[in-house]
């Protein structure tokens, strides 16, 4: 076996930490997920424990009931973490563990890979190359979901990229313990995180999106997510906010997402 491509993360993981992206791709990617008579979803890096790929196994389960999940580990103990998860709970139908890498040791090209807290300790450079190699790699029809979060889940900013390149960037926050939206910064992907001065799409977007915080305070009366919802509304005056479903409108606002086109964000030459 050739030797996985790319590096060993630090590990972090924790139960529903990945609740807010899942709960995205479950609801906007029913497309890719059910293509074809056994598709077939990634989770690359899903660090220390499995238990974050059984979580994507069972709610994409719900929407795509033929869908095939493998969690991809560079660390062979993480390997041996989820074969063991599988051996003391009971096989689940479509789910399995191995290792790999960037190469991504799968049968056929899937139509989903999620790869979240994998590219943070990549310089940028090094982010937009596992970016093009994951893309390459997907199905036809397929998305790469990519991202960071924080330790809980609570804040998380993810791009989607098609075989033609990145399409959308979403910000999601528990909107109780957020401040500003200038907050989710600190989670932009490597491809924008050293992006986030004046001059840059990504400084401009957060800092329009601040003002509209601002201006949406009298909402707070009724919630942090009817602020959340006007503030996201209000910037749509000035930005190219997804307002339709499955991506946008009231309803996924008040979960505390926002998503945009990557042209919004995508940094300037």
């Amino acid at each position: 076996m050739q030797r996985p491509r790319g590096e060993v993360t630090r590990g972090t993981t924790a139960p529903n930490r990945l609740r807010r992206v899942d709960r995205w791709i479950a609801a906007t990617q029913t497309r890719p997920l059910r293509s074809g008579p056994r598709p077939l979803a990634v989770d690359l890096g899903y660090g220390a424990s499995p238990v974050t790929t059984v979580e994507l196994y069972t709610r994409l389960r719900a929407v795509s009931p033929r869908l095939e999940v493998i969690g991809i580990e560079i660390d062979p103990g993480r390997v041996a973490a989820g074969h063991a998860l599988l051996a003391r709970d009971g096989p689940l139908d479509g789910l399995s563990f191995r290792r790999g890498g960037f190469e991504l040791p799968v049968p056929r090209p899937p139509v989903l890979i999620r790869a979240f807290n994998v590219l943070r300790q990549y310089d940028e450079a090094a982010a937009w190359r596992a970016w093009d190699e994951l893309t390459a790699r997907l199905d036809p029809s397929g998305v790469l979901v990519e991202g960071t979060c924080d330790e809980i889940g609570r804040r998380a900013v993810w791009a989607t990229l098609t075989p033609d390149g990145p399409r959308t960037i979403t910000f999601a926050a528990h909107l109780p313990t957020l401040a500003r939206p200038s907050e989710l910064a600190e989670r932009l992907p490597k491809t924008l995180i050293h992006r986030n001065v004046p001059g840059e799409p990504v400084h401009a977007l957060l800092t329009a999106f601040d003002r509209c915080w601002a201006t949406a305070a009298p909402h707070s009366a009724f919630g942090p997510r009817a602020r959340w919802a006007e503030a996201v509304a209000l910037l749509a005056r000035t930005h190219p906010v997804v307002t339709r479903p499955p991506h946008g409108g009231r309803n996924r606002w008040r979960l505390g997402e926002i998503t945009l086109p990557w042209t919004a964000v995508a940094p300037a030459v």
